[in-house]
């Protein structure tokens, strides 16, 4: 049972990918194009608090950030770091934001003497509003650099992936593709194509209300309801998207 008052889409989307089989699922279709190349049982929770003092003679300044899901996992014999970070809002800073997360976190590995190599880390950018993405995203998009330079800058990309663009046909496991689609159908206003996933897990389908606002859909249901009456609640859903369908056809005659 969830108590929906005390959830923010922020921690909504936490919550839905601390499960290990969604984060795993989720991160092989955008990183891999469905390919299982992350397994659920070889995540191993990371310390996603990162803080750096920079210390010169002028100033102290101790910065410090906290990226939503943060796990260490094997790929290939390799521990990387894999994040999945919710953004809600179109942010120009974003590139520069994310790579500053970025460089902390390998001058925090640096400082640990007990390793010998540092772990590669990459952060998918979880966007999840209406709204298209419209910014940059690419370290190199803010500059005018003069042609003979170009292969020399280091650039610096984000993985954007935009909730209502993802092909969730590469999603393998059926509640994240469920918690996708439902955001999708939400978003286009279609909640006909809501009542047809009777097999959704109850608490993603509440988050996925959160997150895009949605929360009418869940103003009448009850706290802590058992598998039969989930799905008596979404026959009742059906029934009233139905009486709203029907009335819609009435006004255009």
């Amino acid at each position: 049972m969830i108590l929906t008052n005390n959830l923010t889409p922020a921690s909504a989307c936490r919550s839905f990918f601390s499960n290990d089989t969604y984060f795993a699922s989720f991160s092989n279709a955008t990183l891999f194009d469905g390919k299982q190349v992350i397994h659920p049982e070889r995540r191993v929770r990371y310390e996603n608090n990162m803080s750096l003092i920079i210390d010169d003679t002028k100033s102290t300044e101790d910065k410090k950030r906290r990226r939503d899901i943060v796990v260490k996992t094997d790929i290939n014999g390799v521990y990387c770091l894999l994040s999945i970070e919710r953004q809600s809002t179109i942010d120009k800073n974003m590139v520069m934001r994310y790579g500053n997360y970025e460089m902390m976190e390998y001058l925090k590995q640096l400082k640990n003497k007990k390793n010998k190599r540092l772990g590669p880390q990459f952060t998918i950018v979880f966007y999840t509003e209406p709204k298209k993405w419209n910014t940059l995203l690419k370290l190199s998009d803010y500059f005018d650099i003069p042609e003979e330079l170009k292969k020399y800058f280091n650039d610096w990309k984000i993985i954007l992936v935009d909730v209502k663009e993802i092909d969730t046909s590469k999603i393998k496991d059926e509640q994240t593709r469920y918690f996708l689609e439902a955001i999708q159908e939400m978003y286009k206003g279609n909640f006909e194509g809501l009542h047809r996933r009777i097999k959704m897990n109850r608490d993603n389908f509440i988050y996925a209300a959160i997150i895009t606002g949605s929360l009418d859909l869940i103003r009448d249901l009850p706290e802590g309801i058992c598998v039969r009456e989930w799905k008596e609640w979404q026959k009742d859903l059906e029934m009233k998207v139905e009486m709203k369908e029907n009335l819609k056809k009435r006004e255009v005659r």
